[in-house]
């Protein structure tokens, strides 16, 4: 049964400002921060999305650590730390949870995604009992393409109930893929779960009903998928291709 406000898990974000030692620094300095305002999530999907730079990541980076997730991504239970790059806003966040508990949960990175797929192959040769890779669907992630591997944890290991906190999925995937991909997202937000997701790609933030916070140098605003820059440019770019590599190009 799909989440709604009152079953939702995470409900708002809000930042201790009067804590911040210095707008001057980062991570305070990114624009997501400077120009930080209370964030309400939807129930089901919410989008940040912007230009690089914005702080995208880093915030996405900073509510996953203040759930209790491994910075480099995957469950609560993952421990595992290749470079300790992650910067210290989660201890500035306030996130306000819902009544309800997800069942399953997973911080899905694309950068560090293969640094995950390592550390999994490492701990099922360590630990006995079920194997962890069995969860996404058996075969290594390592022995598939990039996106074969993204795909198999989101179609194997999510299974629904679930809080799922995704930094740029689209990253390896297909334009087919990602269209696949909205439709796995559907699945499991018809099966109680709750998105936070932050994406370059039209294709991804195209679900229905779902919150898109476009993120700017001036601001941050609630936009339709329409209004977003990705899409626009997308949109003039097929519709007028060679006027656009024309001025490029020059």
């Amino acid at each position: 049964m799909k989440l709604n406000r009152d079953s939702q898990y995470i409900r708002y974000l809000n930042l201790k400002k009067d804590q911040i030692p210095s707008y001057e620094k980062f991570p305070f300095n990114l624009p997501v921060i400077t120009n930080f305002h209370e964030i309400a999530f939807h129930p089901s999907v919410t989008y940040i999305v912007g230009e690089n730079g914005m702080g995208k990541s880093t915030l996405l980076e900073a509510i996953a650590i203040n759930l209790g997730f491994n910075p480099e991504g995957g469950t609560r239970n993952f421990n595992f730390s290749n470079y300790d790059s992650h910067s210290n806003l989660d201890e500035y966040l306030l996130l306000a949870k819902g009544v309800n508990r997800a069942k399953d949960s997973f911080f899905f990175r694309a950068e560090s995604f293969y640094n995950l797929a390592t550390n999994i192959e490492e701990l099922d040769k360590e630990l006995g009992g079920p194997k962890i890779i069995d969860s996404f669907g058996g075969k290594s992630l390592h022995e598939q393409s990039h996106g074969e591997s993204f795909f198999a944890a989101f179609m194997e290991r999510f299974q629904g109930n679930g809080l799922y906190i995704l930094d740029e999925p689209e990253a390896a995937l297909s334009p087919l893929r990602q269209m696949s991909m909205l439709a796995r997202i559907n699945e499991l937000v018809q099966q109680g779960s709750q998105f936070i997701i932050a994406t370059h790609s039209p294709i991804i933030m195209a679900y229905p009903d779902a919150k898109i916070l476009q993120l700017t140098e001036t601001g941050m605003m609630e936009s339709t998928l329409e209004e977003t820059s990705h899409y626009s440019m997308m949109k003039q770019f097929f519709e007028d291709k060679d006027r656009l590599l024309y001025h490029l190009f020059q």
